[in-house]
C-alpha cells in the first residue's frame, strides 16, 4: 500500500459503482485472484475518458478484460479499443505476446493503457509511442509496485529485483526523455501520465 489504507478505503467509499456486469466481473475476478485495476484507479478513467474523449483506444494486457470492458463501457460509443484480450463488437482482439503484436500495429491510438507483465514495460515503450498520437496519452498502471520501487534492490526479494530494476529504467525513461511528459501519481498502486513533448527542453543558467 504505497498511501495510507484508511484514506483509500474512505475514497473508495464514495465510489457510486458499476453496471452489473462489471460489478459481477469485479468480483468473478478477485475469487479468482486475478489482477484488475484497482477502484480509484476505475473512478480516475471515468473522469479522464470523459476529458479526454479517446476515439483510438489500445490496451497492452488485459486478463479477464475487465479494463476493456470498462473503457467501452465509459468511454465515447464510437470509440474503437484494440487489446490484447477480448470481448464485445467495440473491442478487437488481437491474441498473442504484446512484443510481437505490438509490432504489427499501425496506430495512432489516441490513448495507450498499459497494464501487461511489469518487467516488459520497458521492452514495450518504443514500439507504444511509435503508435501513440502526437496529442495521445499514454497511462501506465501499477509502476510503484507497492511501495518496492523506492527501495534499495537488495531490500527487494530476489525473485522480484528484474521487475524492481526495469521499472525504475522503464520511470527513468518516461520522466527523462526529452521527447516526453510524465507525472507519476501515487494512485492506486502508481500510474504515470505521459505525453509527448513537442518543445525541446531547453537549459537554464
Amino acid at each position: 500500500m504505497i498511501i495510507d489504507e484508511r484514506m483509500v478505503t474512505y475514497i473508495n467509499s464514495l465510489d457510486t459503482g458499476h453496471t452489473p456486469f462489471l460489478e459481477n466481473l469485479e468480483r468473478t475476478a478477485k475469487q479468482t485472484k486475478v489482477p484488475i485495476i484497482r477502484r480509484e484507479m476505475q473512478s480516475f478513467l471515468k473522469v479522464f475518458l470523459k476529458m479526454k474523449q479517446p476515439k483510438r483506444i489500445l490496451e497492452v494486457g488485459t486478463a479477464v478484460g475487465f479494463s476493456a470492458v470498462f473503457m467501452a463501457q465509459y468511454g465515447e460509443p464510437d470509440a474503437e479499443i484494440t487489446t490484447i484480450e477480448n470481448y464485445e463488437k467495440r473491442i478487437t482482439l488481437i491474441p498473442g505476446d504484446a512484443a510481437e503484436v505490438l509490432k504489427t500495429l499501425d496506430g495512432p491510438y489516441d490513448f495507450i493503457f498499459m497494464d501487461a507483465a511489469k518487467g516488459q514495460y520497458i521492452h514495450f515503450l518504443p514500439e507504444v509511442l511509435r503508435v501513440l498520437d502526437k496529442n495521445g496519452v499514454l497511462i501506465t498502471d501499477n509502476v510503484l509496485q507497492d511501495g518496492d520501487v523506492i527501495e534499495s534492490r537488495f531490500a527487494v526479494e530476489r525473485r522480484n529485483r528484474t521487475i524492481h530494476k526495469r521499472m525504475r529504467e522503464y520511470l527513468f525513461e518516461l520522466t527523462h526523455n526529452e521527447g516526453l511528459l510524465t507525472s507519476v501519481v501515487p494512485l492506486g498502486d502508481g500510474i504515470a501520465i505521459t505525453m509527448k513533448s513537442h518543445e525541446k527542453r531547453e537549459e537554464t543558467t
